[in-house]
């Protein structure tokens, strides 16, 4: 047996989509209903676990089996519930199976510029098996509970026997799914990947089968207190507007019009403009919105739903979910996006609300529900006898933006470990060296420079980072784009490089070098390679015109509606994906260093280590920073602390 392609239909009353694959396969009641396999690419068998047919020996085997390839669409999915199946079976002892061996026909469909949905993929490459129409129909009737009914005998579940016709009908939907998997692994194997790339893959669900231990008292505490507190904001709005629902955009508009408050926007950004100028009554009630609109509590819920029998959560994070980088994206708890903590007595007030003292929170603190927002990532909490060591790249973006782009300035700076924003405060304003200091406000509008213009960033985004609730005038937003553009020449000439060579590669249909970056054309696809080997893929360019009339290559992609749609490049966006995408190679070239150490999270640049306390900080640090081969003359830095729960530094 050269490779084994499958697919599984499953039943469990847990909610997969809210607790995840791991807590999904503890219910009791989990079981397998079907098993649909390919062997070396022939005719898919489907196997009836429903109704008593059993999987044949030599499958089973070839599933525990680390030399025999497994594919699968989302084969996260597969190797988990099998992993079940086959200790419930008595063959295994293992509480995951290895990871090695396994391969995932959405990853490599992610790799080459396709959506993740198996129906998405099967749209865009155009499949000749295509994911059959009914199929979520059929999973709602026999993968999850039914209500009972009079008409169904009140039972709580469907099984085979009571729709004959519709179980036929899931079985061939199960062996189409195989059917479409082996035609992506086919049409896309002519694309071979990286060595490393199914490695890295392989460690990614290692660190989702460990998983990450919460503090659970932490988190049924702060869901009391959050609703005790949401109670009161709610009877404290209604009694200042008299609104039936304070919750109610439309109401609360309403009211503020009365008052003569125009607004079309509750949102965030109007919000904070109008508790400007507003008096203080209506200054109280959008206080109040902000306060309620805080959806802290929906984290802690995630917790619960997602908590295995352990302790612990897995499956936080998935492989190469940010297709155009490759970056990880979070998943449940969404560990990519934690409100940030910045209080000073952490420790003190986690221990107020662990210990269920609302009274003493509420009068030690303006905001409860921002209280609660900043400890979600506290109650992540290593195993006892151990430590967690948080380490993070310093400035990881901005210096391999200038080590691609041949920034010398800012790598120089980097390397003698200067401020960025101070020394690129000087270039800007031509300020003498050393005038420049960390309350400076030169250094202020230096740095949202920083953060704004480095992927092509003009006024617009200066706005979106805040520069006019800083203080800064319209008037002086131009002439600051223009200033970090003079002191970044080879950045911006790095833009317009990358934007050049793409267009060049689509219309002569070629490979083309910038860099050390090369853009190449290939059946009807623009591939980056970046300068580890990997490649970002484009699918379907074409040149065309962007919205101020300018050519630029058009292509393929999922926009943020995840609706797949032709999308316009710009010389930002290029340098931006490529920027991203280097630092998370480097990210991963880490996590490979430390792998023999156990990782529980990666946010962004950010690695966790669940470790004993005799590892230093130092130690992690410098395994960090180690460069790979292709990194060569790249400046890096790690800084790291260690701490009894998750949080910022």
């Amino acid at each position: 047996m050269k490779s084994l392609i499958i697919d599984i239909e499953t039943y469990s009353s847990v909610v997969l989509s809210k607790s995840g694959v791991y807590r999904y396969c503890e219910s009791t009641d989990f079981e397998i209903l079907l098993f649909a396999y390919s062997i070396n690419g022939g005719a898919v068998v489907v196997i009836d676990l429903a109704c008593g047919e059993e999987i044949p020996q030599e499958i089973i085997y070839a599933l525990m089996d680390e030399n025999i390839p497994k594919w699968a669409h989302n084969a996260a999915f597969e190797r988990v519930c099998l992993s079940r199946y086959l200790r419930d079976l008595g063959v295994s002892k293992a509480k995951f199976l290895n990871p090695a061996g396994w391969y995932c026909t959405m990853v490599l469909s992610a790799y080459n510029g396709c959506p993740l949905s198996l129906e998405q993929v099967g749209t865009v490459l155009k499949l000749k098996s295509q994911k059959l129409a009914g199929g979520d129909a059929l999973i709602r009737y026999f993968c999850n509970p039914c209500k009972p009914t009079k008409a169904n005998g009140n039972r709580t579940r469907n099984l085979p026997a009571h729709a004959a016709d519709k179980w036929l009908a899931f079985k061939k939907y199960n062996i189409r799914d195989v059917e479409a998997e082996t035609e992506i692994h086919m049409r896309l194997a002519k694309y071979p990947l990286p060595h490393n790339f199914w490695h890295e893959y392989q460690q990614d669900q290692e660190i989702n089968d460990r998983g990450v231990l919460l503090d659970m008292e932490l988190v049924r505490s702060a869901i009391e207190a959050d609703n005790q507190s949401h109670a009161e904001l709610y009877q404290r709005m209604k009694d200042i507007t008299g609104i039936e629902n304070p919750n109610s955009t439309q109401q609360l508009k309403q009211w503020l019009d009365v008052v003569g408050v125009d607004t079309k926007s509750l949102g965030k950004a109007n919000i904070r403009s109008l508790l400007k100028t507003a008096p203080d009554e209506i200054k109280e009630v959008l206080t109040l919105r902000q306060q309620l609109a805080k959806s802290s509590v929906k984290k802690y819920q995630a917790m619960q739903s997602c908590i295995c029998a352990d302790g612990r959560v897995r499956g936080l994070f998935q492989f190469y979910g940010a297709s155009r980088t490759g970056r990880a994206a979070g998943r449940l708890i969404q560990a990519q996006n934690l409100p940030q903590n910045k209080l000073h007595n952490l420790s003190s007030v986690r221990e107020l609300v662990r210990d269920g003292n609302y009274t003493a929170l509420d009068m030690l603190y303006a905001s409860v529900p921002a209280v609660l927002s900043e400890l979600i990532r506290t109650c992540f909490v290593p195993a006892p006898g151990k430590k967690f060591i948080v380490a993070d790249f310093a400035s990881i973006e901005a210096v391999v933006l200038a080590w691609l782009a041949g920034e010398q300035w800012v790598l120089d700076s980097y390397a003698a470990k200067q401020d960025l924003y101070i020394k690129n405060a000087e270039r800007m304003f031509g300020a003498p060296e050393g005038s420049v200091d960390k309350k400076s406000p030169l250094r202020e509008k230096s740095k949202i420079a920083v953060l704004a213009c480095g992927y092509q960033g003009s006024v617009g985004a200066l706005k979106n980072f805040g520069a006019l609730d800083m203080g800064l005038k319209e008037k002086d937003l131009q002439p600051l784009v223009d200033s970090w553009r003079d002191a970044n020449p080879s950045i911006v000439a790095f833009w317009w490089a990358c934007d050049k060579t793409a267009q060049k590669a689509v219309v002569e249909r070629s490979h083309f070098d910038t860099n050390g970056i090369r853009f190449s054309y290939e059946n009807k696809t623009l591939r980056i390679r970046l300068p580890s080997g990997r490649r970002l893929t484009y699918a379907r360019p074409i040149m065309g015109k962007n919205k101020f009339g300018s050519g630029c290559v058009i292509y393929e992609g999922l926009n943020t509606a995840k609706k797949w749609v032709q999308i316009e490049s710009s010389p930002g966006k290029w340098v931006e994906n490529i920027t991203q995408a280097v630092a998370r190679d480097l990210l991963y070239h880490a996590m490979k260093t430390l792998r023999q150490h156990d990782i529980v999270l990666h946010v962004h640049d950010e690695i966790v280590i669940e470790a004993d306390h005799s590892m230093s900080v130092d130690y992690i640090c410098e395994q960090m920073i180690r460069l790979p081969a292709w990194a060569k003359g790249l400046p890096l830095r790690a800084d790291g602390f260690e701490c009894e729960f998750y949080q910022k530094d």
